[in-house]
């Protein structure tokens, strides 16, 4: 059931994942919750998605693997200045609550990264409570599109998912997150999909410029050095097709994610 995060903590990586908010990573829950509701966040982050549901329900629980990566969630949800927030060090595999805890389980570009995430979807359903809801929504890398067609980012897809495979991960994820519930024993499961769009030159420029330095400094790239899946030459030539990306007229980008919300 291990697996390794195939992203890191670095500088890089968190100025990608500090940009999310509830808003525009968990609209397809948003509708759903209310007052007085309690959540489970699983794999919190840097808190920006948490403090959005906080803000919205009466009661959240963060939860990351390390305590290392807790406390960048404790430091978000405190920039931010949310409400109730409790912090538990948890694997999502064996989640240390009793059953029916929470009204609503959620986790956001997740189960991409773990071991088995069958199981933690159903670690998921234990802790909620009947009529509660577990969310889950994650990216599918080869379904990724951009133009215009650069062949350093052909590149660099291939490298990343090589790395995440290899780290025991499911970069596709987004595709099978329907297949992972029913095999989970959800029989209530609305399916969906939404994508990000970076084509303006201020969304171009911070998403190009942000995976130029994320190609040569994160936990993808000591990965992929150490696997000789690539050269320090490979990733400076992906890191430059970035920049190039970025510097296009008519750059566009589209990620795609699979959305579920499972009745419990």
């Amino acid at each position: 059931m291990d697996a390794v995060y195939t992203h890191g903590h670095d500088e890089p990586v968190l100025r990608s994942h500090r940009w999310r908010t509830a808003e525009n990573s968990a609209a397809y829950l948003l509708p759903h919750l209310t007052r007085h509701m309690t959540v489970l966040d699983v794999g919190s982050g840097p808190g920006t998605i948490t403090a959005g549901l906080a803000a919205r329900t009466g009661h959240v629980t963060a939860t990351e693997v390390t305590a290392d990566a807790l406390e960048l969630t404790r430091a978000g949800v405190a920039a931010a200045g949310a409400g109730d927030v409790a912090f538990a060090v948890a694997d999502v595999h064996a989640l240390p609550f009793p059953d029916a805890t929470f009204s609503v389980a959620h986790a956001h570009q997740v189960l991409q990264h773990v071991g088995d995430p069958v199981l933690a979807l159903r670690e998921m359903r234990r802790v909620t409570e009947p009529g509660g809801l577990v969310a889950a929504r994650d990216s599918d890398y080869p379904a990724f599109a951009w133009y215009p067609r650069i062949p350093a980012l052909d590149e660099w897809l291939a490298l990343y998912l090589r790395v995440a495979e290899s780290n025991g991960g499911a970069p596709d994820a987004g595709r099978r997150l329907l297949s992972w519930a029913r095999a989970a024993g959800f029989t209530d499961v609305t399916p969906g999909s939404s994508t990000w769009c970076f084509a303006t030159p201020e969304d171009r420029a911070w998403w190009g410029a942000m995976w130029a330095d994320r190609v040569l400094h994160s936990a993808v790239a000591r990965q992929a050095l150490a696997m000789g899946a690539a050269t320090e030459g490979d990733l400076g030539r992906i890191s430059e097709g970035w920049l190039e990306w970025a510097e296009a007229a008519d750059g566009w980008l589209s990620i795609l994610h699979g959305e579920i919300l499972c009745r419990v």
